[in-house]
């Protein structure tokens, strides 16, 4: 899966570019038609060494987008979040998925 990380107003660190997309490739034991992904890092602006860091993922598969929204005190622990979140949303959709829809019976024009 293609995984690009944006880092909004910051340089995002080698090793947590690594570790997203280590993890996310994990999610493709879930459902492997995941095409690609799109992680979005910024940081809450405000004053004080301890700023709530936010992290977005959109997930693209056949037949919809998938998104998450987390926040936390670090990168990482906001990661955990949505790939905990990630997972059940997968499931769910592959599940949709694979339901099998009742026939439906055609209505047929008798011709007099």
């Amino acid at each position: 899966m293609k995984v690009q990380v944006h880092a909004i107003h910051f340089n995002a660190d080698k090793k947590l570019v690594e570790s997203i997309q280590a993890k996310l490739n994990k999610l493709e034991t879930f459902y492997d038609q995941i095409t690609s992904g799109d992680v979005f890092l910024h940081v809450a602006s405000g004053v004080g060494r301890i700023r709530e860091k936010y992290l977005e993922i959109k997930l693209a598969v056949p037949g919809g987008i998938l998104f998450v929204k987390e926040k936390a005190k670090s990168f990482e622990e906001a990661l955990d979040l949505a790939l905990n979140s990630l997972a059940e949303q997968i499931k769910r959709f592959k599940s949709k998925m694979n339901q099998v829809k009742p026939n439906r019976p055609f209505d047929l024009l008798e011709i007099e």
